[in-house]
């Protein structure tokens, strides 16, 4: 009979560096946001894959960076608190370029830990934008940053080496029974996905000016039987003008935005969703600690 491995995974990485288009990846379904803007994703999710004989729970995480407000710093807490008590660290960095300051700041904190992982892996994502002459320099390059790691090479979005990384997973991970039942997938209610959603759309459709300085707080989401779910949700931005570009000529760049969101949410529900979008301007709130608690970022002194 074959042992059934079961454990934790921190995915950690600098922005946009593919964590949350692996995890979807390997899950097969979309649990967490992903567009081309870094800093997509705001909060520690999990994404949980149940196999016949393993269950990976895998931690994903904001991208790692120099905060130059108090989000940014509660995205680097959120990150290095899921460092705590897992099995494995997989650490993403971008095969395309070579180590930035973000990637040595990481190696950094890992090497800083009290408690070290049980198994570091360090997988060199977005080999397809790379020359295959130029992968083993760029290897040695990111591998001088993590010499005690296992080193592997993948696309998360073309799938490459993708199966080879499941495995090497799983044969770090401890032998145990599964910590979730199988048909569960994550740890986030569809309130809060819906959300990440909403501001995945945002973030596809709308300049640079906007994308950082916007969050999306769900006001309602009421379930209605056989007609679907209703949802209300706000937009808010820092600035007047950001409102105007976020709304657009005629409130056409926001009915794109709904538009967009609706079908993700309707794809990850499974189910009919009226979507109802407004938009707020909240001054300078990245570094409003009671705004950023209002937003559902838990802020620690």
């Amino acid at each position: 009979m074959t042992e059934h491995r079961s454990g934790f995974v921190a995915v950690i990485g600098k922005p946009n560096v593919g964590k949350s288009t692996l995890i979807n990846a390997l899950l097969g379904q979309k649990i967490a946001p992903v567009s081309p803007r870094p800093q997509t994703t705001r909060r520690r999710q999990l994404g949980i894959l149940t196999l016949p004989d393993a269950q990976i729970v895998f931690v994903d995480t904001p991208g790692i960076h120099t905060p130059r407000h108090k989000l940014g710093e509660y995205f680097n807490q959120e990150a290095e608190e899921a460092l705590a008590g897992v099995d494995v660290v997989l650490w993403l960095v971008d095969a395309g370029t070579e180590p930035t300051d973000d990637d040595h700041r990481i190696a950094s904190l890992l090497s800083a830990l009290h408690r070290r992982p049980r198994t570091l892996i360090l997988a060199l994502n977005k080999i397809d934008l790379l020359p295959a002459d130029a992968l083993p320099s760029r290897r040695a390059a990111y591998a001088e940053l993590a010499p005690h790691a296992e080193a592997i090479a993948i696309s998360a979005a073309r799938g490459d080496g993708r199966d080879d990384l499941l495995h090497l997973l799983i044969s770090h991970l401890p032998i145990r029974e599964p910590e979730y039942p199988a048909e569960q997938v994550t740890d986030l209610y569809e309130r809060e996905i819906a959300a990440d959603l909403i501001r995945e759309a945002a973030l596809t459709f709308l300049r640079d000016e906007v994308p950082h300085s916007l969050a999306v707080r769900v006001d309602e989401y009421t379930e209605r039987g056989s007609a679907g779910a209703f949802i209300h949700a706000t937009l808010f931005v820092e600035k007047i003008s950001q409102k105007g570009i976020v709304i657009g000529e005629g409130g056409k760049m926001l009915k794109q935005i709904g538009s967009a969101a609706r079908r993700e949410i309707e794809s990850m529900s499974g189910r009919k969703v009226f979507l109802e979008l407004r938009v707020k301007v909240e001054k300078d709130w990245r570094d409003d600690e009671n705004a950023l608690r209002r937003f559902g970022y838990k802020i620690k002194k």
